[in-house]
């Protein structure tokens, strides 16, 4: 109702607002399809495609009831004309947007963008260009969305940032008859210097916890170590056992390596009888 100050919207145009003089032009028009028939027959007759609505003008005013279509129409030689609107859903791509975040980051950020005619009428009578204002809307709304953003937050929640976008958008392109459907962030480009920094930190991350689970492996060895050590000390017969099971690794690994094990009693004997020898 702004756009239009006399409390009246598209949708309420009727074929008397054109006045007596207006009539008159009408009837000249009317009289001159008559007496042409049936040649000026043809250049009533439109069609328009199922995709497609057409916007019919009289002496400038939209006629009543608005969007004509799908299918046939006449129309008025010399007194109307009209515009074919294209209802599909239509899709473009942001370019890259040089985006400062609330971190103080400079990255490059674009998207793509998918919008349809909602309303065939306010996206012809309310704007001149429904496709190009949607199309810089787009990459204004990107920055202003990605401006309050810190960049953990641009490369963590896409999906929020481009529900935000799209709710913005479609609220801001109501009046112009357009439904924003989906809107997709494509990619983000940091500087070069930031991925080398990103991945020097987290390279140091990655080796920080790699020696942390190595000490704790060293830890677990160890108290397991003590823990068979205990358990061979109670039973002796258990160490000659270890050894048979050492054996067999080390045949099954090295066949030309022969092994004899001398058990540890017969150095304790030999020691109880020469001990001069080991002095």
């Amino acid at each position: 109702n702004q756009l239009f100050p006399h409390s009246r919207t598209t949708e309420t145009l009727s074929d008397a607002d054109i006045g007596l003089c207006g009539w008159i032009i009408v009837g000249f028009s009317l009289l001159l399809m008559v007496v042409t028939l049936p040649i000026s027959i043809w250049m009533c007759i439109k069609i328009v495609k199922e995709y497609e609505r057409a916007i019919i003008f009289r002496l400038g005013r939209i006629l009543r009831g608005g969007a004509k279509g799908p299918g046939l129409f006449f129309i008025l030689p010399c007194t109307d004309s009209f515009i074919n609107v294209d209802m599909r859903t239509i899709t473009f791509d942001i370019p890259p947007q040089e985006v400062l975040t609330k971190d103080s980051v400079t990255v490059s950020v674009d998207g793509v963008v998918y919008y349809r005619v909602q309303n065939a009428t306010l996206a012809v009578a309310n704007i001149t260009n429904a496709d190009a204002a949607t199309r810089l809307l787009a990459q204004t709304t990107l920055r202003n969305v990605l401006g309050t953003k810190n960049l953990a937050q641009i490369l963590s929640d896409r999906e929020e940032i481009a529900h935000n976008m799209q709710s913005t958008l479609d609220d801001a392109t109501d009046d112009w008859g357009i439904k924003v459907e989906r809107v997709e962030i494509k990619d983000v480009k940091l500087p070069q210097q930031l991925q080398r920094a990103m991945a020097a930190e987290a390279e140091a991350s990655r080796e920080a916890r790699a020696k942390v689970i190595a000490a704790e492996g060293e830890v677990n060895a160890s108290r397991a170590l003590k823990e068979a050590s205990l358990v061979i000390a109670e039973s002796p017969s258990g160490l000659q056992l270890r050894y048979l099971q050492t054996l067999n690794t080390i045949a099954a690994e090295k066949n030309s390596t022969i092994i004899f094990p001398l058990p540890m009693d017969l150095i304790h004997i030999h020691m109880d009888i020469h001990p001069h020898t080991v002095s």
